[in-house]
């Protein structure tokens, strides 16, 4: 029965693996998943947890293709790396050419000033001030 159920659900509401606004106008993403807070939509937190995990996840795969010195970071520095590509992007990161060749360079203070100094801190300066912490002194923030 499932197995029928689920081949008719996804003709029926159809598959669209990004949101979109349904035939009355709230937000619904997948199979006819409402995720309209309106609505009372949203995901559970087992959900965002699959989700983070995936996303964090591809963000490690990237870097480590990006940067073939990644792997040997320690983690919380490896932590600010995947931090900043999660909000920028793994391109907003890699833009950071300066920083990165400091990282690599085992420049940890040099490489915290620039995090200081960029423009990323004065769009968001409580979370780059701690990721400059974290990337200066290697312990997590």
């Amino acid at each position: 029965m499932l197995s029928e159920l689920t081949t008719q659900l996804r003709r029926d509401e159809g598959v669209r693996p990004s949101a979109y606004n349904d035939h009355l106008g709230y937000l619904t993403i997948g199979v006819g998943r409402l995720i309209d807070a309106r609505k009372g939509g949203g995901l559970r937190p087992d959900e965002i947890d699959y989700l983070l995990s995936n996303d964090i996840r591809d963000r490690v795969d990237a870097l480590t293709r990006a940067l073939p010195w990644f792997e040997r970071l320690d983690g919380a520095r490896q932590g600010v790396l995947l931090n900043m590509a999660f909000q920028l992007g793994t391109a907003g990161l890699l833009a950071f050419k300066q920083t990165l060749a400091a990282v690599e360079r085992g420049a940890y203070t040099d490489a915290a000033l620039l995090m200081a100094q960029s423009k990323w801190a004065t769009q968001t300066p409580e979370r780059a001030r701690r990721l400059a912490k974290q990337m200066k002194d290697g312990t997590w923030q």
